[in-house]
């Protein structure tokens, strides 16, 4: 057996139809072609999130000596805020489905005419995520104070306050998974509000499991990022602008997305007698006018003419 494989004759070549890998290799193969793409896209997520950022460096910096004034920004900014962010989440996870189906995506162009065409449907959404996520917020610390009160004083019970907090948080999970999938039908379906939430619930329900591990693999994910930012500030700041959030949108995208093919989108081609044009995208995609032989053409062996030359050449290189 010789110590490097011989050149000059060619394979079998890839099948057209060949299977495709399991999902964990193939994310991560996925990850590593879109690598600085998905980098900007985390850098669209921040922009989005920069009001959040400049109304907190406006309470602490200017909070203290001009409160009316700076009360007046924060205002300004919640209220852009509250505009943009289901907008902008829905414009970013039809790019991270477009990455997910392999399909070309011009980024800024894609983003813009998403923003717009979504944001009848995307803006209500959004909105439901941020009172949520306020309620979450604020029943995390008004809860565990009640509690806390209760048991100082030694007066009363505290068991409504137990059940309304794990209440609001399994409510709060709920939400997180339907958010999951009524993006994804928002940019890829032509699906009433009504029906997205209702099918976004369904199969939250019905792709429990998976939704879960996807929930607590973005957690992690998140929260070690968090840690570091408390360990290592300035540095994990500068890594937020280009990293993470991108990162962990594109997993949930990757494994919610075949859910929806699965139970919304393949069923209703179905039934219509038609083939999906994900799917009919997939079977075309890279056609030429000849038929792709790759995996089954004979390996082609060089001549004994053309060794010759081969041979020849390799003298006059040296």
């Amino acid at each position: 057996m010789p110590l490097f494989r011989n050149y000059e004759s060619s394979g079998a070549g890839i099948a057209k139809n060949a299977p495709q890998k399991k999902p964990f290799f193939r994310f991560w193969e996925l990850v590593g072609r879109k690598f600085w793409k998905l980098m900007e896209v985390n850098m669209l997520m921040t922009v989005t999130f920069l009001p959040v950022v400049i109304a907190v460096m406006v309470f602490f910096g200017l909070g203290a000596t001009n409160t009316e004034l700076a009360l007046g920004i924060i205002g300004v900014l919640a209220v852009l805020f509250v505009l943009i962010f289901g907008p902008s989440i829905a414009a970013v996870t039809k790019i991270l489905r477009y990455y997910t189906l392999e399909k070309p995506c011009f980024l800024l162009d894609t983003y813009f005419k998403t923003f717009k065409s979504s944001f009848r449907q995307a803006f209500p959404l959004g909105l439901i995520d941020l009172l949520v996520a306020a309620s979450v917020i604020s029943g995390s610390y008004i809860y565990p104070l009640f509690i806390r009160t209760i048991n100082e004083s030694g007066q009363g019970s505290t068991m409504f306050y137990y059940v309304m907090f794990v209440l609001t948080l399994s409510i709060a999970i709920v939400v997180l998974m339907m958010s999951f999938y009524a993006y994804l039908m928002i940019v890829s379906t032509e699906l009433s509000f009504r029906n997205i939430l209702k099918n976004s619930l369904a199969l939250s329900i019905v792709a429990l499991k998976k939704n879960l591990i996807t929930l607590v693999l973005a957690v992690l994910v998140m929260g070690i990022f968090v840690a570091l930012t408390i360990y290592f500030p300035f540095v994990a700041i500068f890594v937020w602008f280009f990293v993470p959030t991108a990162y962990v949108a594109f997993m949930i995208v990757f494994n919610c997305y075949p859910v929806i093919q699965k139970y919304i989108i393949n069923p209703y081609y179905a039934q219509r007698g038609e083939l999906s044009p994900e799917m009919e995208f997939a079977q075309n995609a890279g056609e030429n006018l000849f038929e792709d032989q790759g995996g089954k053409e004979k390996p082609v062996e060089p001549t004994k003419t053309e060794k010759q030359k081969n041979s020849k050449k390799r003298k006059v290189i040296s």
